[in-house]
């Protein structure tokens, strides 16, 4: 039931809606993210503000890595009412293909500040491994 108040009787019918979109759009959304490469590895980083880190898991399945975890929506209405709210909240996964010189025993991941850093060190050729291919004739 909706209360409406002498002030504002017109409110409820115009927020209703807006509220009801919301939250069919706050099911789920896909962070954004950069990707760079260096020498030496690969860095994806992933915006997720208003995560902790215990709301994200980070896994490898068929040579994709996959972040995903769920942002929780947390408010306390004490007589206020959104009209709306831009904010994502919900289910979230990103996949990122994996390239074939990406080292994945070694992948390290931090956050802070609402920032996923992801650190993917690309495979090195240790020296001396490097061979001649002899050329056949016949």
């Amino acid at each position: 039931m909706v209360e409406r108040s002498h002030t504002a009787g017109w409110l409820p019918s115009v927020t209703g809606p807006l509220k009801a979109a919301g939250e069919k759009i706050a099911g789920w959304f896909a962070p954004r993210s950069d990707a760079s490469v260096s020498s030496q590895s690969y860095q994806i980083s992933v915006e997720l503000p208003g995560c902790t880190a215990d709301d994200i898991d980070i896994s490898l399945h068929d040579g994709a890595m996959v972040v995903s975890g769920e942002k929780r929506f947390e408010t306390v209405e004490e007589g206020e009412s959104y009209f709306f709210s831009e904010r994502e909240y919900g289910a979230f996964q990103r996949s990122f293909r994996l390239p074939a010189d990406a080292r994945v025993d070694a992948i390290d991941a931090s956050f802070r500040d609402g920032i996923l850093k992801i650190t993917i060190p690309k495979l090195t050729a240790a020296a001396g491994e490097g061979r001649k291919v002899q050329i056949r004739t016949e």
